[in-house]
């Protein structure tokens, strides 16, 4: 397992749920901690140069962990399973770009609440059907493209579709690509999923990535989450991918990114060295 930790750039609006703004000082800063990747927070896939961004990870022998997309959601308004189709065959148009830059740059995009939600007046049903027509189009360039992606359970407070990791399971399997697995969130998991060990043993054939939070979505180690229990649980599952740090800044974002870090790379190279 490696481990990462979320970044955007400088001019990311307050709404991109990350650790570090500034492409090159957070790639460096997370370097002198010990990530071993960065997760790049984008918009779309202008939000960075890539002749830029192979120069820092090479500077700093790092690696792009994965392409996460909700500011795709939160800043563009856009998602998959929007009443709108023009608005949907943008949403896919933002994503064949990622799936191109990400081809070179980690493999794998996160659809969080990009992947949308269940409108007033929409059923349950229609809002999975135009899901799977949209996905299908997505996943189909980034097999092509050798990408993975991966989509996040998020808990009910913020979103109304898929919000644990047997419901995304459930979803993946509808798909005809097979390029799509799961990435849970601990935090997330903390509220919505019956045992988190239990979920990650039982889902493991679809897990591809995961987010580290406590329970009060601070840095791992300043809640009440039993951690040994989640990596009992990828134990169990045999994972071996990439975990990201996706917390809230506080008390500061280089505070917060030294206690992540502090309190998981250890339990990391331990769970390595067991493997």
């Amino acid at each position: 397992m490696k481990l990462a930790v979320a970044i955007a750039s400088e001019d990311a609006p307050s709404s991109a749920f990350v650790v570090w703004r500034g492409f090159k000082e957070s790639i460096r800063k997370a370097s002198e901690l010990g990530y071993h990747g960065v997760e790049l927070a984008l918009k779309t896939a202008d939000d960075i140069n890539p002749h830029e961004l192979s120069a820092w990870l090479n500077q700093y022998k790092m690696e792009v962990s994965c392409i996460s997309t909700g500011q795709v959601f939160a800043a563009l308004g856009l998602y998959f399973t929007h009443p709108d189709k023009v608005m949907r065959e943008r949403a896919i148009e933002v994503f064949n770009g990622l799936i191109d830059l990400s081809q070179d740059f980690g493999q794998i995009i996160n659809v969080g609440r990009t992947r949308g939600f269940i409108a007033e007046g929409q059923t349950y049903e229609e809002a999975e059907r135009i899901f799977i027509d949209t996905a299908e189009r997505i996943c189909e360039r980034a097999d092509k493209k050798g990408v993975t992606i991966i989509l996040e359970p998020v808990n009910r407070y913020e979103i109304n579709f898929i919000n644990n990791l047997d419901e995304g399971a459930k979803l993946a399997a509808k798909l005809k690509h097979k390029n799509i697995g799961l990435m849970p969130d601990v935090f997330h998991m903390n509220i919505e999923d019956d045992h988190i060990g239990a979920s990650l043993t039982r889902n493991a054939d679809r897990i591809k990535y995961i987010h580290f939070a406590d329970s009060n979505r601070l840095a791992p180690g300043q809640g009440h989450l039993d951690f040994d229990d989640v990596f009992r649980g990828l134990k169990e599952a045999k994972f071996d991918g990439w975990a990201s740090i996706e917390i809230l800044a506080k008390p500061d974002p280089d505070t917060a990114a030294r206690q992540a870090a502090e309190f998981i790379l250890p339990r990391i190279e331990a769970y390595n060295n067991k493997l």
